[in-house]
This record gives C-alpha cells, structure tokens and sequence, in this order.
C-alpha cells in the first residue's frame, strides 16, 4: 500500500504539473536498432520486423511497459533503407499514454571495400495523454481507493518531431551517433510551453572472433553507449559472448553520477528468428521497491527478394543483435 501511494502522489504531479520529460530505453538497445538510430533502417538487408516489451519496476504494480515495433529493408533503387517504428508506453496503470509512428530513410555510402556509412533521418507522430479519471487521490478507511470522477479530466496533445542519425562501420569494428527531438517539440498537456529536450546518443562497439569453425563460431563483442537528453546522462558499458545460436551478455548502466543497473541478457538464434531475454538488477537506492525491470525481444530477419542485396556487395554491419 505504501508504494502505491507513492506512486499515486508522482503521477499526481505529474499530471498536473508541466515536468521535463525523459525518453524511454531498452536494455536491449541492438534489438530495438531503429528506436537507437535511424541509420540502423537497411542494415539487415532483407525484410527486418523487431518486437520490443519491457516491463519497467514490476514490484510496483503496473508502474510502466513500453512496447516498440518495427520494419525496415535494404532498397536498391533507393540506395539505402527505409523503415517504419511504433513505440507505445503506458505509465501508471493507464494514467499516462505516449504513442509514437514514425518513418525513416537512410542513405548507403561506400567509402571502400572496408568501411561503409549510413545517415539516417526520421520523422515521428506523436500524442501523449494523461487519463485523469484513473488518478487516485485517496483511500477510504477500508483502503479501497478513491478515484477522480472529473468528466474533464482527459487531456492530450499531439505533435511532429524529427531526429537524425549516422553510422560508420568495418567489419570488425562500428560506432554510430544520433540525435532525437531536432526541433525540441512543445510538449505540455496543460497548454503552457515545455520543450522536449533533445536526446543526444553515441554507440560504439568491435566485433572480435574467438574462432572461426563453420560449426559454433564465437565472438565477443565489446561495446559502450552514452546518452544525454536535457540535464540526465547515462552510460553502459558491457559485452556480449556469442558461440553457435547462444548468446549472453552483461551491462551496467551509470548516470556518471550514481550507479543504475547490472543488466544480464540471454539470446537464442535459429535461422530467422532471434529472442532475447534480459533483466536489469537494480543497485541504486531503488532497489528496495523499484525490482529492476524485465525485458523481452522478438526479432525476424527475411532473406532479401533482391539478388544485389543477398549478394557479397552488399556489406552488413556486424554488430549485436540484442
């Protein structure tokens, strides 16, 4: 009951308060690779269809899932990839809703036979709401709650927002930048005048062979991620260990001011299909009530209908698929 108090109060002020919002993340940032960077649109090659849900402090009762959604393909004639991303979150037991359909287009450029860029862009339709009739505001004395009956109480705002990307990749090693919110969109439900603060992404990562056998190759895969968005900053450092279809790997993520999570990810390959468990372990102060955050990815990848794509010219990037 104390916990969902305190929740009751946060989304309280929230939803009534213009507050500096902060985009939501994946653990599994590589299996959401168009939420991470527009440039990602095209890199598979063929036909690619991501399935993302994570269910963030599940010890406070419907506190927060986010799901994405996307497609993207290698088109020749285009000279590079086109995608589309649907993310939708939903906060507080329904109090508060964010849903997101975006496109996105990015460019091929071979440098050499060695390195490869990629620049992507993206534009996004966007509506967040708030539902004040599902807000909370006491208990009576069987502890029953006791809900706003307010006929007004719904409110949402709808916007466009743009963001950019690029990546710059070689077999073995790949990096890549983005920026989201370019325009900072005006996002206050209440009608007063709250910039979404652009969000500010760097990746980097190698791709190191253990063997080469036909039958159960491994690899490591050392990587790093930093973002920013507003006066939040975040960054993970981990590694991924790949033999044969089994893939494990462990992260932990920083606010460079205080320690966030240990996250550790599980991932099976077979053929088309890749599926990826993972759970952060919480080791802030959260600890005690937030339960860390559990996180599933579903991802198909379809042999590509064009010959030039499944031929040797056209180079992939050799990164993590979680």
């Amino acid at each position: 009951m104390f916990y969902k108090r305190i929740l009751v109060v946060v989304a309280g002020l929230l939803a009534f308060m213009d507050a500096k919002a902060q985009d939501p993340e994946f653990s599994q940032f590589y299996a959401a690779p168009l939420y991470l960077n527009p440039a990602f649109a095209g890199t598979a090659g063929g036909p690619r269809f991501n399935l993302n849900y994570r269910n963030q402090w599940p010890g406070i009762n419907n506190a927060y899932e986010h799901f994405a959604f996307s497609y993207d393909q290698h088109i020749p004639t285009l000279g590079g990839g086109i995608g589309v991303l649907v993310t939708s979150d939903d906060q507080a037991n329904g109090v508060f809703k964010n849903t997101h359909v975006g496109a996105m287009y990015s460019y091929l450029l071979k440098v050499n036979k060695e390195v490869t860029i990629k620049a992507g862009i993206h534009t996004t339709y966007a509506n967040h709401s708030v539902n004040g009739n599902n807000l909370i505001y006491a208990y009576d004395n069987g502890g029953n709650p006791i809900y706003s009956s307010n006929p007004n109480g719904n409110r949402s705002i709808s916007f466009v927002d743009f963001g950019a990307g690029a990546l710059i990749f070689t077999e073995k090693v790949f990096g890549g930048v983005s920026v989201d919110h370019l325009t900072e969109p005006n996002h206050s439900i209440d009608g007063g005048n709250v910039p979404l603060a652009r969000k500010y992404t760097g990746h980097v990562g190698m791709f190191i062979p253990v063997n080469k056998r036909k039958k159960n190759p491994a690899s490591i895969s050392p990587n790093v991620l930093y973002q920013q968005q507003g006066a939040s900053q975040q960054l993970n450092l981990g590694m991924y260990y790949n033999q044969g279809p089994i893939v494990i790997g462990g992260w932990y993520r920083t606010t460079l001011v205080n320690g966030d999570a240990l996250i550790a990810l599980v991932g099976v390959k077979y053929e088309m299909l890749k599926v990826g468990y993972s759970y952060d372990i919480v080791t802030s102060k959260l600890r005690t009530s937030a339960s860390g955050a559990h996180e599933v990815s579903l991802s198909v990848e379809l042999p590509a209908p064009d010959r030039r794509v499944r031929g040797k010219s056209y180079k992939r990037i050799n990164c993590p698929s979680f």
